[in-house]
């Protein structure tokens, strides 16, 4: 990304264009990412219940780790943006070690305790034997997908802070097919193959990943090859400059991490709900995940573009009009998202023909929220997102982390537990989350110290 000076001779802010520009290519990335889960158990759905729950069983456990380095990839593509944006060579090499080192060393741990107590665990939560068996051949598999994703995951978060994301969507582009065509031919032993079931669902995946994560690396020393010939360190040493990168990652993955959670507890908690009412609320939540990506990916895309304009000291002025017109964009996308909404509860009985029609009509009940939520989620995104760039990530933090444990978990578990609510209230909760957030992060926001932030330091 670029700034170019106007006709009076001022320097001009970047436009909705630049964040078009990588968030177009960040959204297919995510949408691939979100829905290779859905692929594999589809694929699987042929064996029967059995292989499904192992799937499901060691995808929850691999699934913990894998959470923890796409939290931390999340503040490795800030953190890029900003030595990015600062154009010291020295810095942005201090970055990338930094990133690889603890994406690296979350994989091999992580690794480690699933192949110390994943057996334990698994044996304790499977309904049977068999599912047990299945489930832990699959994982041994799956630790490769782990340690290829710690290693993937930092170099796409690296290429995206260098504004070079459609480099990571050619990653996907290559290794979704080859996830699809090779977990076929594994699990049902195909052309002369051994038919390996849910181990092949797994070996397929390990396949894919580790085709992507070379693709990557090959992308990677080609594009920035040069950063091993440059000597020292950001913070003179090693040992400080990734201290600092982990003291800058920290609260960012600890809102990811809170958010996984909260999210999980809070579908414990729906399982008490009526039959309709929780088939509503877990059927509406891929499509918030899938749908609100449009939005959630411009405005990361505006969080990169921050970083980098910060990096380089751009005047406060003209922070101020990329911002505006960022914001915007995040508006547009808004829209967008909710009318994609509009359009799938309308076509409910086509979407769903087999549902009741109660549940239909409790998903269709969702619709007023589905409509007004993704405004103040989006304008909320822009803050949390601009300021995470600037390295207010503690104070990030904190507004997420607040709102999920003191608002949302509790409030769910007394809608479902104690009042018994309808759906449309329990999925309410959402909706005020962003209402309870909005204050605290315009008000800092607008605020402006972010724009004087020494993001170098």
């Amino acid at each position: 990304m670029t700034t170019t000076t106007d006709q009076t001779g001022s320097e001009s802010a970047p436009g909705a264009r630049h964040v078009f520009a990588l968030a177009w290519p960040m959204t297919l990335k995510a949408i691939f990412l979100h829905g290779t889960v859905v692929i594999d158990g589809f694929l699987l759905s042929s064996l029967g219940e059995s292989a499904l729950a192992a799937m499901g069983l060691a995808a929850a456990l691999g699934g913990i780790v894998l959470g923890v380095i796409f939290a931390f990839s999340h503040a490795m593509q800030i953190r890029t943006a900003q030595a990015y944006g600062s154009g010291d060579q020295l810095f942005l090499k201090s970055v990338l070690a930094s990133g690889l080192t603890v994406s690296l060393s979350i994989g091999i741990l992580g690794v480690g305790l699933i192949f110390t107590f994943g057996g334990i665990l698994i044996a304790s939560l499977a309904p049977t034997a068999e599912v047990a068996e299945q489930a832990q051949l699959y994982l041994s598999i799956f630790s490769i997908v782990i340690l290829g994703e710690a290693i993937g995951q930092c170099i796409a978060s690296f290429f995206n802070g260098c504004s070079r994301t459609k480099l990571p969507l050619y990653g996907y582009l290559l290794s979704v097919p080859i996830n699809v065509g090779s977990s076929i031919v594994l699990i049902h032993g195909l052309f002369g193959m051994p038919a390996l079931g849910v181990a092949g669902a797994a070996l397929g995946s390990a396949i894919a990943i580790t085709v992507q994560t070379t693709f990557w690396t090959v992308l990677l020393l080609r594009s920035s090859g040069h950063l091993r010939r440059v000597a020292g360190w950001h913070n003179t040493r090693f040992a400080p400059t990734i201290k600092r990168h982990i003291r800058f990652s920290l609260p960012i993955a600890a809102t990811f991490v809170s958010a996984t959670l909260a999210t999980h507890v809070c579908s414990l908690i729906y399982a008490n709900m009526s039959l309709n009412g929780f088939a509503a609320m877990t059927l509406i939540a891929p499509w918030n995940l899938l749908a609100g990506q449009v939005a959630m990916q411009w405005t990361q895309a505006t969080g990169i573009l921050v970083a980098q304009l910060l990096g380089k000291r751009t005047p406060e002025a003209v922070l101020d009009r990329f911002l505006s017109r960022a914001w915007m964009g995040a508006f547009i996308a808004a829209g967008v998202v909710s009318m994609i909404f509009l359009a799938m509860c309308l076509s409910l009985d086509w979407i769903y023909p087999n549902l009741e029609p109660e549940t239909r009509a409790i998903l269709f009940g969702f619709l007023p929220i589905l409509l007004i939520i993704q405004f103040p989620r989006a304008t909320n995104a822009i803050c949390g997102n601009t300021l995470r760039a600037a390295g207010d990530t503690i104070y990030v933090m904190h507004i997420f982390i607040w709102a999920q444990w003191a608002f949302r978990v509790p409030a769910t578990a007394l809608f479902v537990l104690y009042l018994d609510l309808s759906p449309f209230w329990i999925l309410s909760l959402f909706l005020w989350e962003e209402i309870l957030k909005f204050p605290a992060f315009h008000r800092r926001l607008w605020r402006g110290d972010w724009k004087r932030s020494d993001v170098a330091a």
